[in-house]
C-alpha cells in the first residue's frame, strides 16, 4: 500500500529526503486564508519537520522534494541553482505551437526586479474541437522565476488552459460550460536527480498527471 501524507501520495524516501506527488489546490506554503498547506502537515507529521527546497503553485500538482535535514537542503539548493537537479512538466496550452520544439528566453519581472528566465517545451500531441484547439507540452525549466511556464507560455500567446490569471478567460469560460474545465492544467511530471550526498545512487522518478488531463490528452499519457 502506497504511503500518504494526510493523503498526499509519497512516492519516494530515503534517510535524507522525501518526494511527494502533490494535489492540485493544496498550497505548498501558509498564508492569508490557508488552512492546511504541505508544509503544515509536514509539521505536524514529522519531528523535526522535512525543508521544503522549491515551490509549486497551489493551482499545480505534481511532485515535490522536501529535505530531512538542513545540509541535505543545501545541498538540493546548491544543485538547482546550477541545474543538475531537473524538473520537467507536463502542460496543455492554448493553441498549437507552430515549432515542434522551442526556447523561451524572455525577462520576467520577479521581485521588483527584471530577471532572466527560460523555459524550453517540446509539443507531444495536439487535439482540435471545433474552432478550439491546444497542445500538450513537455516543459523543462531553464530557470525557476514564479509563474515562470505559465506566464511565458501567455506571452508568446499560447497560455495553459485553466489559467486564471494569465489564461485565456474566454476559451476557459468556454470550455468550463462544454468540458467542465475547473483546472489548471500543468503538472510537475518529473525530477532528475543526479548522484549527491542526500541521494548516492541518483534518481529519476515521475508520477502521471492527474485525471482530469483525461479529456484534452490521448489517455495513455496518464500511464506513461
Amino acid at each position: 500500500m502506497q504511503k500518504t501524507l494526510k493523503g498526499v501520495p509519497l512516492l519516494w524516501e530515503n534517510e535524507h529526503c522525501l518526494i511527494f506527488d502533490k494535489p492540485q489546490g493544496l498550497a505548498v506554503q501558509g498564508g492569508a486564508g490557508i488552512k492546511v498547506s504541505l508544509d503544515s502537515l509536514l509539521e505536524e507529521c514529522y519531528t523535526p519537520r522535512p525543508l521544503l527546497v522549491h515551490r509549486l503553485d497551489r493551482d499545480t500538482s505534481g511532485l515535490i522534494l522536501a529535505a530531512k535535514n538542513g545540509k541535505a537542503a543545501a545541498d538540493m539548493a546548491a544543485l538547482f541553482a546550477r541545474g543538475a537537479l531537473k524538473r520537467r512538466y507536463l502542460g496543455v496550452c492554448t493553441g498549437i505551437p507552430r515549432e515542434q520544439e522551442g526556447r523561451i528566453s524572455l525577462d520576467l519581472e520577479e521581485g521588483g526586479k527584471v530577471k532572466k528566465a527560460e523555459t524550453r517545451y517540446r509539443v507531444l500531441q495536439h487535439r482540435a474541437l471545433g474552432e478550439q484547439s491546444w497542445a500538450l507540452l513537455e516543459l523543462d525549466l531553464g530557470t525557476g522565476r514564479m509563474h515562470q511556464i505559465r506566464r511565458h507560455l501567455a506571452q508568446i500567446g499560447h497560455p495553459l488552459l485553466g489559467d486564471q490569471k494569465y489564461g485565456d478567460f474566454a476559451l476557459n469560460r468556454a470550455l468550463k460550460k462544454t468540458m467542465g474545465l475547473k483546472q489548471l492544467l500543468l503538472h510537475a511530471w518529473a525530477l532528475t536527480i543526479p548522484p549527491s550526498a542526500f541521494c548516492p545512487g541518483g534518481l529519476e522518478i515521475s508520477a502521471p498527471p492527474p485525471e482530469y488531463f483525461e479529456l484534452y490528452i490521448e489517455p495513455s499519457m496518464l500511464r506513461r
